[in-house]
């Protein structure tokens, strides 16, 4: 883990570092009985820690005491690692697998996190949901879905004057048509892309600037079976 976050210039306290280890080796453990990762062990560390972190260290992307929801966060990628490495973070994770929200229960209790609150429902769902409609000021996700998919999922939990958080790899330059045009309809603007590390990775920063519509996000599944599209 220290190797993996120095490769990447990522400095964390030691307390931070401590905990990311312990949450490594509760992955490997768990990973032997249910499908969180298909990343060998050697590289869990940068291709899951690391790369969750890079973000963090871009100027004002994740202010001080930031309310963010991880949307689709899996086995916690970027949310809890986020959370680990920054308590002022107020972290929602969001995640349709039961069984995967008990494996993120098991770290937190691990790792003693105050900061993290887990949900076991779907993006379409609990968007609606007003507690959590237009609450926070980051929505972020990793490897869930293309960029106009992503926007119907985040766009609605960003309060406005907020921002959806994309982890994307090069591929992202071929859904910029189709996720700017899905941005418009939610209330954002264009997308943003900031280069992060090595690889081509980047993030896509949609801004939001106006109230998303009370149709959005459609029901269960919609999303990704009718996507949002430019209008031909």
């Amino acid at each position: 883990m220290k190797q993996a976050l120095k490769n990447a210039g990522i400095q964390l306290p030691e307390t931070a570092v401590h905990r990311l280890e312990k949450y490594l080796e509760l992955l490997i453990l768990w990973n032997e009985q249910m499908d969180l990762t298909s990343v060998p062990e050697a590289e869990m560390a940068e291709r899951h820690f690391a790369d969750s972190l890079l973000p963090l260290f871009q100027e004002g992307l994740f202010p001080e005491g930031c309310r963010v929801i991880d949307v689709g966060t899996g086995a916690g990628f970027p949310g809890l690692v986020m959370a680990a490495a920054r308590e002022d973070i107020c972290m929602t994770l969001l995640e349709a697998q039961q069984k995967r929200c008990i494996f993120l229960q098991a770290v937190c209790d691990a790792l003693e996190l105050k900061n993290v609150t887990i949900i076991h429902d779907r993006a379409e769902t609990l968007g609606k949901n007003e507690a959590h409609r237009e609450q926070y000021d980051r929505a972020v996700a990793r490897a869930v879905a293309p960029m106009n998919v992503l926007c119907e999922y985040l766009l609605p939990f960003v309060r406005v004057g907020g921002m959806a958080v994309c982890w994307k790899g090069p591929q992202v330059e071929n859904e910029k048509e189709d996720g700017n045009a899905a941005a418009r309809k939610l209330g954002g603007e264009e997308m943003q892309l900031m280069a992060m590390g090595q690889g081509g990775h980047v993030v896509a920063c949609v801004e939001k600037t106006e109230k998303t519509l009370p149709q959005y996000p459609r029901k269960n599944g919609i999303p990704t079976k009718r996507p949002l599209k430019k209008d031909k």
